[in-house]
């Protein structure tokens, strides 16, 4: 379509020159906007489980330490485990969701996860140390690959110019994590002193996820799929459809259109757009993490996963500090610096609230400013749009408001002002790292249109990686050149450096784009 619509963007002409075909007309997705919202907030539940399991954790160091009659540093290296896990293993998992399809990966790492948190449960009155560590590294096997999941989800339903307000509620549960975390960790273990029940809370998660996925969540991967026309089979049907195709066989309604009816996802017949594989089903391949890893090395997908990473690297530095922070120089007891996390969970809800809209009037107005048409229906052309600007717009002033707040935080509580200064300033840095991440999350998933589970994986390895040496970096420098002065050097590297960056990518991103795309016979 990219060569038949002349520079001026005339629909006119458009129109004019071919008769488009089925397959062009095609809806990008079959589903209504009412079952998108329901998808996305399926997604945005099972995405707690990375970040709620990391930092419910965190309030059951010293106990732990004491019943496995251990260090708090080795209690600390299931914490490295879990962590180094986290970064790794969607490189792993998300090539098989490539094949395979997204419903059978979700319900594999979901048993994987619910297995693992049962096993942490059950044998903490062990006080087997190397059951908790290997149980605790299975765990983040099976629940460190949602969010890269999601995203393609996301993708293979969304189209561009909406993806915005639909990736919104997922980011919301995937940030809010590590600001409820700490508090669910510390209630279970205020009310029942056993650090056991903070296992059983999640395998109660991992049950009811499994539900979930089991009964509502549909096969989305367009190569087994398509827009949603194409009739699923086995596994890759959710149980609530089985079940109503089992009840239809034992009434004995076998006419065909009953048939039709209840295998064509109840939404009528549609061109399925594009090339597909018209049977229902997956293929099952040896995962190829190299497919995730080589997304890294690029010279304009580098920038977007830094760009995705760094502030969230600086808002994880800042969420460790929190409790020497407020504990020793405001002298806060346990409860108050646990609540202390709300105020960045606020800046969090209310970025994950703000990104999504943005993202889609970012777009909009791009698109405008360059005589393109915006299709909500189908996915658009990014050959000719130029989607790093679209979702970079605003960025260079986030930043720079982020530079002066990062370092105004860290001066606010080494000059001892009223911690009400500091907390409101940790909200504006919670809503940067949501809308920044939002932003740059999508771009990688938008450029990598064929391989949007292993670009989003790509992204959870950056990520993981940065935040976990901002963390152990954190403080040594911080006994050699003080708290404030390091946050003050964290602050000025995230904003000046990411500002330099959003340029070089508005400048260079498209044509580096572009020439990836056509050494790799890869549509744009």
């Amino acid at each position: 379509m990219a060569n038949l619509i002349t520079q001026n963007g005339s629909s006119d002409l458009e129109e004019e020159s071919v008769a488009e075909s089925p397959e062009q007309l095609a809806p990008y997705s079959i589903l209504s906007p009412g079952r998108k919202r329901a998808l996305v907030y399926i997604l945005a539940y099972l995405s707690l489980a990375s970040s709620l399991t990391a930092t419910i954790y965190f309030p059951l160091i010293d106990m732990l330490a004491e019943l496995y009659e251990t260090s708090i540093q080795n209690i600390n290296l299931t914490i490295t485990v879990y962590v180094v896990v986290q970064g790794i293993s969607p490189s792993f998992w998300t090539p098989l969701a490539e094949t395979l399809g997204r419903r059978p990966v979700f319900l594999l790492t979901f048993s994987l996860y619910t297995i693992a948190s049962l096993g942490l449960a059950v044998s903490t009155p062990t006080r087997s140390y190397l059951a908790l560590i290997i149980l605790r590294g299975l765990q983040s096997a099976g629940g460190a690959v949602v969010l890269a999941l999601a995203y393609a989800v996301v993708a293979d339903v969304i189209v561009h110019a909406e993806r915005g307000k639909y990736l919104g509620p997922m980011l919301a549960a995937a940030n809010l994590g590590p600001c409820f975390g700490p508090i669910i960790g510390g209630g279970a273990i205020l009310s029942t002193g056993n650090p056991a029940w903070c296992f059983w809370a999640l395998f109660i998660f991992g049950m009811s996820a499994l539900a979930l996925i089991g009964f509502c969540l549909p096969e989305t991967l367009r190569s087994i799929v398509g827009n949603g026309s194409i009739p699923t089979q086995g596994v890759w049907s959710t149980w609530s459809h089985l079940v109503g195709k089992d009840l239809v066989r034992l009434c004995n309604r076998h006419d065909t259109s009953t048939q039709a009816e209840t295998t064509s996802s109840d939404l009528g017949t549609h061109p399925v757009g594009g090339t597909e594989i018209k049977c229902g089903k997956g293929t099952w391949s040896l995962p190829n993490p190299i497919s995730s890893i080589r997304c890294i090395f690029y010279w304009d997908t580098f920038i977007i996963l830094w760009l995705a990473a760094s502030p969230y690297a600086l808002w994880y530095a800042v969420q460790s500090s929190i409790p020497l922070i407020y504990g020793t120089r405001y002298g806060f007891n346990h409860l108050y610096v646990g609540l202390c996390y709300l105020a960045g969970g606020g800046g969090v809800i209310i970025g994950a609230l703000s990104a999504g809209r943005l993202m889609d009037w970012n777009y909009r107005h791009v698109a405008r400013s360059h005589d393109l048409p915006v299709d909500k229906t189908r996915a658009g052309d990014l050959a000719r749009f130029p989607i790093e600007l679209a979702r970079s717009r605003g960025s260079v002033l986030i930043l720079s408001l982020s530079t002066l707040v990062t370092i105004g935080w860290a001066w606010s509580f080494e000059k001892h002002v009223h911690p009400a200064v500091p907390l409101v300033l940790q909200a504006y840095l919670g809503w940067k790292v949501t809308v920044l991440h939002q932003f740059y999350s999508a771009l990688i998933v938008d450029v990598f249109p064929l391989k949007t589970a292993p670009a989003a994986a790509a992204n959870n390895i950056t990520r993981c990686t940065l935040s976990a040496v901002a963390v152990a970096i954190l403080e040594p420098l911080a006994a050699v050149m003080g708290r404030v002065w390091v946050f003050t050097m964290f602050g000025l590297i995230d904003g000046i450096g990411c500002i330099a960056l959003v340029l070089i990518l508005r400048r260079w991103g498209k044509g580096w784009r572009d020439r990836r795309h056509t050494a790799s016979n890869e549509k744009p």
